[in-house]
């Protein structure tokens, strides 16, 4: 009797270690936690459809594109982050080498170049001065990629930006990264997004008539905050027609850089630009009050 018992003692302890070697060899964490930089999440490869059939010419045809794995900032670069750079390098942006910035006049409904706007002052000098834990914005593609290269990193690709949108290829049919197709969700709205008819009439049902706090509306599943409304984000490409090869392309002074992202300022009736696939776009030395980024970094 003893011996059979230590026989099928010995027998299950077998099938533990077998199991559990199973389960280790069929479980390859794709990063660990510590290996992901501060503030960044780790966007898997993947085949990622990218474009949309059924909104913009800008948009289509659509494709399926073999994107790498990368490193991507959680949220925006806010005011803060912003601020350690231009104190650590002495930056002047844009903006404040040209003594204005983009603002569009709630009143008018019009776009002007104002005196004093910039990165601080968003809506100009007359206006409250930007918050901490807000995106910077009125900075320029090239002062955006001044902070990259000086964080060591880089801006996305604008599709690596829409493969991230995307959940790494695993929306297809969602509109909004959250993974659905309604900018809310029991009432309660998913993004910082314009409510009324732009440009005359906000109704702020969102509660922000600007600028959000980054990570106010919560996280995508991949754990990216603000990948819909706040504020539009430049991405490094020329924006071209998805039919033209880049290769081919001599960039003008009219030329646009690519935004992704949509910001408070998109109305679903006018340009309806955070979804997955919207795209806008402006020249590189454009400081706008809706404009921001955030960074990406290879994974070596």
């Amino acid at each position: 009797m003893m011996k059979y018992l230590k026989f099928s003692w010995v027998l299950a302890s077998i099938c533990v270690v077998l199991v559990l070697v199973t389960l280790t060899s069929s479980f390859t964490p794709s990063k660990t936690t510590s290996s992901i930089p501060d503030g960044m999440v780790y966007i898997p490869s993947g085949t990622t459809q990218i474009g949309s059939s059924y909104t913009f010419a800008q948009e289509t045809p659509v494709t399926q594109q073999e994107i790498k794995g990368f490193y991507m900032d959680k949220h925006p670069v806010t005011v803060a982050q912003f601020r350690k750079f231009v104190k650590a390098t002495n930056y002047k942006t844009e903006a404040d080498r040209f003594g204005n910035a983009g603002v569009l006049n709630y009143k008018t409904g019009q776009w002007q170049l104002k005196e004093g706007a910039n990165w601080e002052y968003p809506q100009g000098r007359d206006m409250p001065k930007a918050k901490f834990n807000h995106p910077v914005t009125q900075v320029s593609w090239n002062d955006a990629m001044a902070y990259c290269k000086w964080s060591g990193k880089r801006l996305p690709t604008e599709y690596e930006w829409e493969h991230a949108a995307r959940n790494a290829g695993q929306l297809t049919d969602a509109m909004y990264p959250w993974g659905t197709n309604s900018v809310k969700n029991e009432g309660k709205y998913l993004g910082n997004v314009w409510q009324g008819a732009f440009p005359m009439y906000n109704s702020n049902k969102d509660g922000y008539l600007y600028t959000s706090p980054v990570g106010a509306f919560g996280e995508s599943p991949l754990g990216l905050q603000d990948m819909a409304g706040n504020v539009w984000e430049w991405c490094s490409d020329w924006k071209l027609p998805y039919t033209m090869n880049p290769n081919n392309f001599t960039p003008s002074e009219e030329s646009q850089k690519v935004q992704r992202g949509g910001s408070y300022l998109c109305d679903v009736n006018v340009c309806h630009g955070y979804r997955v696939s919207g795209r806008s776009g402006s020249s590189p030395n454009t400081a706008l009050m809706h404009v921001g980024f955030r960074c990406v970094k290879d994974i070596n």
